[in-house]
């Protein structure tokens, strides 16, 4: 009998789990101890089990049903973090975006400063090919570590995967582990103060420290979300408790008592009237998780 080491949770409200602070129960959560505890529960979920895998819930809009299979939690679980090579950082998933980046700076390591800003944790840069201020994670990866709905572990290489604007193609039916990263070397002082003055960007120009979920959506090209947004009056537009962040249009805020479905009402509306003002239908850059999506 498999004995696992990590924490169930039953019926448990994932709007404890998530930026937004919304979202309904998970019939099951499981935080684990380890990667191989993580393993293990896997392998005894049946083949058929939604799964949803959850870092620190940022870009994420949960449903207020909840979600009626696993939720793997690996934020605060999956946190090995080590320099493995002169050049070489290696993380698993769990690490918070800006632990790594202060990781990598103090180990006289470049190029990922810009993943401070970022309010998630490496698990979701892979997926989304996470970036800001003209950097992007997948730039960075040289090889992943994958596992599939039956517990096998596989290691790929970066050339295996087709990474595009908040997007990445490659297998499928497998989820990322961990990934190492090449970086260059380099002034980590430079580094720590190129994070600080990121970081102090970023809370002059967005709604840090209110309940979102980052960026709602795509830049189209060759315009910003915010800028269209702004365009079409809609600063300050509220629904239940959503409104849209009068300090950064492509920001969506819980203004106190916001809803899933009061925050996936004011996406559809926002793209409605920015279709209507600019011809430009916005695409979500926030992933929507309604009924079994996994």
């Amino acid at each position: 009998m498999t004995v696992m080491r990590g924490l169930w949770r039953y019926d448990e409200p994932l709007a404890h789990y998530t930026s937004w602070r919304v979202g309904g129960p998970a019939r099951r959560l499981y935080r684990p101890a380890d990667l191989a505890d993580l393993i293990a529960c896997i392998r005894t979920l049946p083949p058929d089990e939604p799964i949803l895998w959850l870092g620190l819930g940022s870009n994420l809009l949960i449903d207020d049903a909840g979600f009626p299979g696993t939720v793997i939690l690996t934020a605060g679980a999956l946190t090995g973090l080590e320099q493995r090579a002169e050049d070489r950082i290696y993380a698993e998933v769990g690490v918070t975006s800006a632990k790594l980046a202060r990781f990598a700076a103090r180990c006289n390591l470049r190029g990922i400063e810009f993943l401070a800003g970022i309010p998630g944790t490496l698990g979701g840069a892979l997926v989304m090919n996470a970036g800001a201020w003209g950097g992007e994670t997948w730039t960075f990866v040289e090889r992943v570590w994958t596992v599939d709905r039956w517990g096998q572990i596989r290691e790929r290489s970066a050339a295996e995967y087709r990474p595009g604007y908040r997007q990445v193609e490659g297998p499928t039916d497998e989820w990322f582990l961990a990934a190492e990263l090449k970086l260059t070397p380099g002034d980590g002082a430079a580094g720590l103060e190129q994070i600080r003055d990121l970081l102090a960007r970023r809370a002059a120009a967005q709604p840090v420290g209110q309940p979102s979920c980052g960026s709602v959506f795509r830049n189209p090209p060759g315009d910003h979300a915010g800028r269209l947004i702004e365009a079409a009056g809609l600063k300050g537009l509220r629904l239940g408790g959503a409104e849209v962040s009068e300090k950064h249009a492509n920001f969506i805020i819980n203004r106190g008592g916001a809803t899933a479905s009061d925050i996936r009402r004011l996406i559809e509306l926002i793209q409605e009237r920015v279709e209507r003002s600019s011809g430009l239908r916005l695409i979500p850059e926030v992933r929507l998780v309604f009924g079994a999506s996994s």
